[in-house]
């Protein structure tokens, strides 16, 4: 205490010594550090001083404005994401989460039930809407995906399942092949109606959602983006008065850089390849801390509906004190003399320079960042000739928050997508990149800040023609394409020798059977007719089968396809006596229509094809739906018999049990199969037709690796030895 007195005094010296050495005359009353605390004064002070532990302090009174501007962000924030979590959680469980994997799932494939009906549709428009309005940390071009999709679907079927249009001409989509492309066209539109990028929409569905493509699917797919833009584009020139709020902003253009010349030489190649290598590392550390923070919230949300809308208000109130607080801890900056009052600084909802805090004549540069819809977030990171405006303090915490709200906001019960975090993030680090090589290359901050988000993107979603044809329409800069495509490039390569892409984890998380393009090396070593003996006996119908024995069958299975075959057949030339005919395949929803339509013989024998389509019609074939605990049969039908020869496919997809599994995967996946069933190598009399059949379910890895663990090891085994 007598330390800290003796310095105090020793200071007040020094300073009245600089007084006198400066010509004027100090007057020890004067100054108001020599005043006692309890004095009163006559005259108001504007330095109010106060006894602060051991040392006299400079104090001042605390602004209750703030709190109640936190009061007022926070709580639009909270209600507007319970709306859209409590939409989620309560009505359309489907609509949360971006939709991409679901849609992936689908189109290589897997029924995935619940996905494309009204309720989704009306619940991520407004949850969408919802949980944007709300500043949480994601985007709306993954809702805006699943709304295409969701659109596509409800025109092929004629609208929702209980209000479905009879026409004639619908029934031409009402079929799995032609709904696959529609929903393909969907997610194009999506992408274009998200980004204004046809062209980029078309590619994102050829490299990242679709399984199968044709010549065919691409001119549907570009006819529909392009009707996406025309749409837009009037709808723009309507808004262009700005009745419509920040719709059209920026016109097709997003992000237009178009502005600032590009100029790079070879030396550049090196920050390039710097950004390609570090978007690589981040995407794949960032894709492997969102799959486990994904694992904990799923055990979060199996608990009921109210955990979940809890968790979502959680990360809300947390996400709207950080954007609202964060700003505080920076400096003012003054604004830039050649721009006018109205533009710096801003205090409506758009503008580059945000006042927030600071006095008339400077701006919160972090607050312009956060305090701002999240296209204006881009918009003005990507900014160019701005070297200026941005400290490097405010950009590391724009980067580190928007590293930590990307893993705590996604898979929250909300309508969210994955696109805009990993840009915001990766245009942060782009442009502290940027700033850092400032002195070595001619590359504006801003182009870095697009090369840094297209490098995490590639790096966490893996993809790269797509990618760059969208950052291409998106910035509106054709010379930035050779250092996008590098970029791309190595980000992609950097991160798939870490771990898969974050829609494939996203996949494997919910558990869909989602089959890979290659298969893998150990699959080589193991045949078709293994993995058939490994599974439960095939359970094969007659042509003519007896009413009870079909529904002895659906009763204790859950097929959903079994072989047809003929006893007693007579044989071509050269073939032995009693042989059996495999006749094809037939669903369980077909038995199913059977049984529901009382289709039964007293005798025998086989129908005529009259007598079939004066039963069935297209709508029934077509359908899915029904459960054998729903078909009612009396005794005396059990003993009646039903001709399964015209509800049959007598074309099925068949293979040598010899076959490898490696082999019969790439057939599957390619031609986009069902059911695959297997033959025997050797036909002989008493040799059954079909030895196994082959679904999706049992291509996948980690069921055939359960049946033979030792493959993996074998496999990994070899490796070591080359």
């Amino acid at each position: 205490m007598e330390e800290e007195s003796r310095k105090f005094t020793e200071a007040d010296a020094t300073h009245k010594m600089e007084g006198a050495a400066d010509g004027e005359e100090i007057d020890p009353e004067s100054d108001p550090l020599n005043e006692p605390l309890l004095k009163r004064s006559r005259t108001i002070s504007s330095n109010a001083l106060a006894m602060v532990g051991a040392k006299v302090s400079h104090i001042e009174s605390l602004d209750y404005e703030f709190f109640t501007g936190f009061i007022y962000f926070t709580g639009a924030n909270f209600l507007l994401t319970m709306s859209a979590a409590v939409l989620c959680a309560c009505f359309a469980p489907t609509a949360a989460g971006p939709g991409i994997p679901e849609i992936k799932a689908y189109l290589n494939g897997v029924d995935t039930p619940n996905m494309f009906g009204a309720a989704p549709l009306i619940v991520k428009i407004v949850g969408s809407i919802g949980a944007v309005s709300a500043g949480l940390d994601l985007g709306k071009e993954g809702p805006l995906v699943h709304i295409g999709c969701c659109i596509a679907s409800l025109l092929g079927q004629g609208g929702p399942n209980n209000y479905r249009l009879k026409w004639r001409w619908i029934r031409y989509f009402d079929n799995d092949r032609d709904r696959r492309d529609l929903i393909t066209c969907g997610a194009s539109s999506g992408v274009c109606a998200a980004f204004r990028a046809p062209v980029g929409g078309v590619l994102f569905s050829l490299e990242e959602v679709a399984t199968w493509w044709r010549s065919a699917l691409l001119w549907r797919t570009f006819f529909s983006t392009a009707v996406v833009v025309v749409v837009l584009r009037a709808f723009i020139e309507i808004c262009s008065t700005g009745e419509c709020g920040l719709f059209g902003t920026g016109g097709l253009i997003m992000f237009d850089v178009s502005s600032v010349t590009v100029r790079y030489h070879l030396i550049d190649i090196i920050p390039v390849v710097v950004i390609g290598i570090i978007g690589g590392v981040l995407g794949s550390l960032y894709n492997y801390l969102l799959h486990k923070i994904l694992r904990v919230y799923s055990l979060i949300n199996q608990m009921g509906r109210i955990h979940k809308i809890l968790l979502s208000l959680t990360v809300s109130l947390f996400t709207s004190a950080c954007q609202y607080g964060l700003p505080f801890l920076v400096k003012c900056r003054p604004c830039d003399p050649s721009l006018s009052a109205a533009e710096c600084p801003t205090n409506g909802r758009s503008g580059n320079f945000k006042q927030f805090n600071c006095p008339n004549g400077y701006y919160n540069d972090l607050a312009t960042l956060l305090l701002t819809t999240n296209d204006d977030a881009v918009r003005n990171i990507f900014s160019t000739d701005t070297s200026t405006e941005y400290q490097i303090p405010s950009l590391l915490i724009f980067f580190a928050l928007y590293c930590i709200l990307g893993l705590f906001t996604f898979g929250v019960a909300v309508p969210s997508g994955l696109f805009l975090p990993i840009i915001l993030i990766g245009s942060g680090y782009g442009r502290l990149l940027g700033i850092a090589m400032g002195s070595y290359t001619d590359i504006d901050q801003g182009l870095f800040a697009v090369l840094g988000a297209a490098s995490l993107m590639a790096g966490s979603m893996r993809m790269t023609v797509s990618l760059c044809v969208i950052f291409l329409e998106l910035t509106n800069n054709l010379l930035l394409l050779p250092m996008t495509m590098i970029v791309l490039l190595i980000a992609k390569t950097v991160g798939d020798s870490f771990n898969p892409s974050i829609y494939e984890i996203i996949l494997d998380l919910k558990g869909l059977p989602f089959l890979d393009a290659h298969p893998e090396p150990w699959m080589r070593n193991i045949t078709v007719g293994e993995l058939a003996d490994a599974k439960p006996p095939v359970v094969t119908l007659h042509g003519v089968e007896k009413v009870a024995r079909i529904v002895e069958v659906l009763t204790n299975t859950t097929h959903n396809g079994f072989p047809v075959a003929d006893d007693g057949v007579v044989p071509p030339v050269g073939l032995a006596t009693g042989a059996t005919e495999l006749h094809g395949i037939i669903l369980r929803a077909h038995l199913l229509q059977a049984l529901n339509k009382k289709w039964f013989l007293r005798e025998k024998r086989r129908t005529e094809e009259w007598e079939v389509r004066e039963k069935f019609t297209w709508v029934d074939l077509a359908g899915r739906e029904g459960k054998i605990e729903e078909v009612a049969v009396t005794r005396d039908e059990m003993e009646m018999y039903v001709d399964l020869h015209p509800l049959t496919n007598t074309t099925p997809y068949t293979v040598l049990e010899s076959m490898s599994v490696a082999k019969a995967m790439v057939l599957f996946r390619r031609v986009g199969l069902r059911h695959l069933l297997i033959v025997p190598k050797y036909q002989a009399a008493g040799v059954p037709p079909v030895v196994g059949i082959l679904t999706r379910q049992d291509l996948m890895p980690y069921n055939i690796l359960t049946a033979f663990p030792h493959l993996e090891a074998s496999s990994k085994g070899r490796e070591k030895e080359n």
